[in-house]
């Protein structure tokens, strides 16, 4: 599940185009509606072209974003959590201040995937212009995030470019790298409501793991109350679900939590997974278009997630920063926030409105106040930039996917003996997998390992792509293993592991060479249904002489004559004969019974015994014999020796 969220400066078409895109207006307030001017967060969804993973072709959701600098507080609680940006520009307008001003947060936030588009271009008729007008954006947009993004001319009003625009922003999701998965859900919430007889439901991006129905959460945010409930119901894009995935836009009813103490900015995830900070170690940059320096103790706004919080902030090492330069910064927080080291983060100064400029934590959880200018602490914070030894080799490990020991050590450049204890520690603790036998101390250095939250997304693909197959195919018995093993660009060594955990699960089931969800069974539907029956009436009024596999194929299709193999009714014998399976069973079992009565058989006795023809009778026995149940000897038969 991907998320797009849209950019650009105001009047400029963005909600517009995403109309244009997805069939959706994502302006849902009567005043943005009368005043046509986009005030708060607005959400759509879209299918974009097929990919070679996904046939049908990958839906995201889309987050509409306010363009007005009035409300660009409101943009900054919609676009943490997004995958690609659809930068909007008018062709009649250019760049403009909140194109530039988008453009730095979404640099600070380091959203590198993104489409540019150049929109109205039905309202120009110099082509000149176009060209000066594309010419000013790439020069505005290098030395961003963006400046290697596709710009695509597209009319919403006539729909030019619209079809090659949804190709670039398929292009452009299909070479981001997957969500990293630690197992931990939280869903930053954008937005909280009630519906009649459904209760508390609030919605957002999961950054992270999986939350299920039935699952016990915590809505973290307010000091003065522990929030706990219970997953009443999921829905991603309208549609039931009974898992919400990294990544996907997520409505969440939530019974027990009244919808009153709930905000934008609280944080739902599993009880124990999180906690709440009002203080944070946070490295920074500012700007280089900023109207003045930075100073200790300054006032300003803090935008995480979803959450906008007024904090303190401590300059560390330094007095005074100047535009452009960066530093190290302890916010104090008036109210508690859900962060995680690595988290991305927005600055701006309470009044005049203007976007200072951003980092990422470097520390969620900070003991205490900081002296300001003691060389420890500066010299810790440098450390904990390059991560404690669990963070590098988690980091390692999830870089590398599953990795022998040896690799993972070398990755994370730690002393051998310093990396095992802290793998050791990590086993314990069940966040990483070892998938072969054996104890750590004692474990060779070929030995794989990967993390728990790695192995267990490669489990959820597996059961996705079974239950994509049997969606396909369902006439076929299962997926065969070797075409899930490539689906999962698994290798032969770590691929049994994966099976025998998902059957231990059971989740799914193996039949012969191909795999299959627990329970599966082929089920024909009314119209093939009555093909069968009148295709099995034949083999039943001539049980001996039955219909050729080519007179089977001319009654029912070849898909249903197919699962009638794999559903055992009918036993196809080389070249072209099949029986019913009963009928093959009794043939069988009576020509093992003559052949051990009378040690020889012919073609001939086999023939006028089962009243049938000669070629039926030479089908049978010559299948035996490739069986291994008989053996031929000149013009006779005989059973072979155990």
């Amino acid at each position: 599940m991907r998320v797009i969220g849209t950019a650009g400066h105001v009047d400029h078409g963005k909600s517009t185009l995403v109309q244009a895109l997805t069939g959706t207006h994502p302006d849902r307030l009567k005043e943005e509606r009368e005043r046509e001017m986009t005030i708060d967060l607005g959400f759509a969804w879209m299918k974009l072209p097929p990919n070679e993973w996904l046939p049908d072709g990958e839906e995201v959701g889309i987050v509409d974003v306010p363009g007005h600098r009035d409300f660009i507080e409101n943009m900054l609680s919609g676009v943490g959590g997004i995958d690609a940006v659809l930068f909007v520009v008018a062709a009649d307008e250019g760049v403009m201040p909140q194109t530039r001003e988008h453009l730095a947060i979404l640099d600070i936030l380091q959203i590198e995937a993104g489409v540019i588009a150049l929109t109205k271009v039905d309202m120009i008729q110099d082509m000149d212009w176009l060209e000066l007008v594309e010419e000013d954006v790439r020069r505005v947009f290098a030395n961003t995030v963006l400046r290697n993004s596709p710009l695509i001319r597209v009319s919403s009003k006539t729909r030019q470019g619209i079809a090659e625009l949804t190709n670039a922003l398929s292009a452009c999701l299909a070479n981001r790298p997957p969500r990293v998965n630690l197992g931990r859900p939280r869903l930053p919430v954008d937005r909280v409501f009630t519906i009649a007889g459904f209760g508390t439901i609030v919605t957002g991006t999961l950054l992270d793991g999986y939350l299920n129905t039935g699952d016990e959460v915590m809505v973290l945010g307010s000091e003065q109350n522990e929030l706990k409930g219970r997953i009443r119901g999921l829905q991603t894009h309208k549609n039931k679900e009974d898992v919400a995935v990294p990544g996907s836009r997520t409505a969440v009813n939530i019974s027990g939590i009244d919808v009153d103490h709930i905000e934008r900015g609280y944080v739902v995830t599993h009880p124990g997974d999180y906690k709440l900070t009002r203080r944070l170690d946070v490295r920074f940059r500012l700007l280089p278009d900023v109207h003045q320096s930075l100073t200790h103790s300054s006032e300003v706004k803090f935008f995480i997630g979803a959450a906008e919080v007024v904090s303190r902030i401590r300059l560390l090492g330094i007095e005074e920063l100047l535009p452009g330069e960066e530093a190290w910064l302890q916010l104090e927080l008036t109210k508690p926030v859900v962060a995680v080291r690595g988290d991305r983060y927005i600055l701006r100064r309470p009044s005049p409105g203007e976007t200072l400029g951003g980092g990422f934590v470097v520390d969620a959880q900070p003991k205490s106040r900081h002296r300001r200018f003691a060389k420890t602490t500066l010299s810790s914070l440098e450390a904990l930039t390059r991560g404690t030894p669990a963070d590098i080799l988690v980091q390692a490990i999830t870089n590398l996917g599953i990795a022998p020991v040896q690799d993972v050590i070398i990755r994370s450049n730690l002393k051998e003996e310093d990396a095992r204890l802290v793998l050791e520690e990590l086993m314990g603790k069940g966040q990483l997998v070892l998938l072969e036998n054996g104890s750590l101390p004692e474990l060779s250095k070929q030995s794989l390992v990967t993390s728990r939250a790695y192995w267990d997304q490669l489990i959820y693909n597996a059961l996705q792509a079974v239950d994509m197959y049997h969606q396909m195919y369902p006439l076929k018995r299962g997926l065969p293993k070797e075409e899930l093993k490539s689906r999962l660009k698994a290798s032969a060594r770590w691929f049994p592991a994966l099976l025998r955990e998902v059957i231990a699960m059971e989740k799914l089931e193996e039949s012969g060479s191909v795999v299959r969800r627990r329970g599966f069974t082929i089920r024909f539907n009314p119209s093939q249904q009555r093909l069968v029956d009148e295709l099995l009436s034949k083999f039943q009024s001539a049980p001996y002489s039955p219909p050729t596999v080519k007179e089977c194929l001319a009654e029912v299709r070849e898909d249903v004559y197919t699962a009638l193999v794999d559903l055992g009714e009918l036993v196809p014998v080389p070249p072209d004969v099949v029986f019913r399976r009963r009928d093959y069973d009794k043939m069988v079992s009576v020509i093992v019974q003559m052949l051990t009565d009378r040690g020889t058989l012919t073609a001939a006795q086999v023939r006028d015994h089962f009243d049938t023809s000669r070629r039926y009778a030479l089908a049978v026995l010559e299948h035996l014999d490739a069986q291994g149940i008989t053996t031929r000897d000149g013009d006779v038969r005989r059973l072979k020796k155990a």
